[in-house]
């Protein structure tokens, strides 16, 4: 039985530290209290002037390659997660291909926003479980959208923040079922003028106008309705459960979207476990994102709070809106 497995993982967060502190200075007023009770955002990192996001995803990648025992040549395809590429075009991941000397890999990006990287992972296990020439695949959820924020924007610039997370799933044969088992996507389209990024592409090219009304910045337009990520993220753990004829209290750990840490509890109060089952790194790194995700698994295991064998659900929702869930044998 062949499926893709977890070999691997890598981080990287830029080493300039914004505390919360900076932003009671910038606007005269207490935010680190705002922040604290209710996002749990004591920090974040942001990159410095000259770092972006392909440099977040290189070191990101070679922390996860030196983990696995593996030169970057052995790599079979790589797929960076992000709505803060290096450039419109061409693809981040080509950029970070070449600094790696992936040299066999195909590479493209992929833009679901924050549920990119749950996404890329459903992509790249089916890579690996539909064509035996995929052995590795190197997926990276990057974010890099402090390049993107209005510094008078209170709602945005307080919370978002710069990292990447890397993984390295492996094709394997073996008797027991362990790797990727169940994933599920799911759009809601309604919402993709609530909140983005809208210039700098076809619609709204970058002119004067456009930079001037801060169409380039993130923004959010309207105010999303407060159940809607508990709503999905249960709903998404249910219909993974039922595929795989298991119960939401055999899943050792969940790894989701890390924008609102009450979400996050109220999905685990309607699942009925503790809030510790959904380990959380927006305290210190601020909102990452596409690489939110994959930064908390790392954390995690580096805590020794995931062993083999346990049950991993990956659920993400982004901008779109997009939602992403997997479940994985770890």
């Amino acid at each position: 039985m062949k499926n893709a497995i977890i070999e691997a993982t890598g981080k990287y967060v830029p080493e300039r530290i914004i505390k919360n502190q900076y932003f009671n200075d910038y606007f005269g007023e207490d935010v680190d209290s705002w922040l604290r009770a209710n996002v749990h955002i004591y920090e974040r990192r942001w990159c410095s002037e000259g770092e972006s996001t392909a440099d977040l995803c290189e070191k990101a990648a070679q922390q996860a390659l030196q983990r696995a025992g593996l030169t970057a040549d052995k790599i079979n395809l790589l797929i960076v997660a992000t709505d803060t590429p290096e450039y419109v075009s061409p693809s981040t991941a080509a950029i970070v291909q070449h600094r790696l000397g992936a040299t066999k890999a195909g590479t493209f990006d992929l833009n679901a926003a924050c549920a990119g990287f749950v996404t890329a992972l459903d992509v790249a296990s089916k890579y690996i479980l539909s064509d035996e020439r995929y052995e590795y695949v190197l997926i990276i959820g990057a974010y890099a959208m402090s390049k993107h924020l209005n510094p008078d924007d209170k709602k945005t610039v307080t919370l978002f923040a710069d990292g990447a997370g890397a993984v390295i799933l492996r094709g394997i044969e073996e008797s027991e079922k362990r790797g990727v088992c169940a994933t599920e996507l799911i759009s809601q389209g309604q919402y993709f003028d609530w909140m983005g990024i809208y210039g700098g592409g076809a619609k709204i090219p970058l002119t004067e106008g456009v930079l001037q009304n801060r169409d380039h910045q993130l923004k959010f337009l309207k105010r999303f309705p407060a159940e809607l990520n508990p709503d999905m993220w249960t709903a998404m753990t249910h219909n993974l459960c039922k595929r795989l004829n298991i119960e939401p209290q055999d899943i050792d750990q969940f790894l989701m979207t890390q924008i609102n840490i009450n979400s996050i509890w109220q999905t685990m109060d309607r699942l009925n476990l503790p809030h510790d089952r959904a380990h959380t790194i927006m305290h210190h790194n601020g909102y990452t994102g596409s690489a939110a995700i994959p930064i908390a698994l790392n954390d995690a295991l580096e805590l020794g709070k995931i062993k083999r064998g346990d049950w991993l659900f990956f659920i993400g929702s982004g901008g779109g809106l997009a939602f992403a869930s997997a479940a994985v044998k770890f």
